[in-house]
């Protein structure tokens, strides 16, 4: 990501607080697949892979 990235965002409509709310969300859900990842969380049996 940089300036540019935020400018397109911005092109499109995007305010700063949704840029914003997207970037937490985004990150946590980073964050939460590395820790589940790094625990070995095993994936739920009844979730389906998109495209499936």
């Amino acid at each position: 990501m940089d300036e540019t990235d935020i400018q397109q965002l911005r092109q499109a409509g995007w305010d700063d607080t949704a840029i914003h709310d997207a970037t937490q969300v985004i990150g946590f859900f980073n964050y939460i697949n590395r820790v589940a990842d790094g625990l070995g969380v095993e994936r739920e049996d009844f979730i389906d892979t998109w495209g499936e």
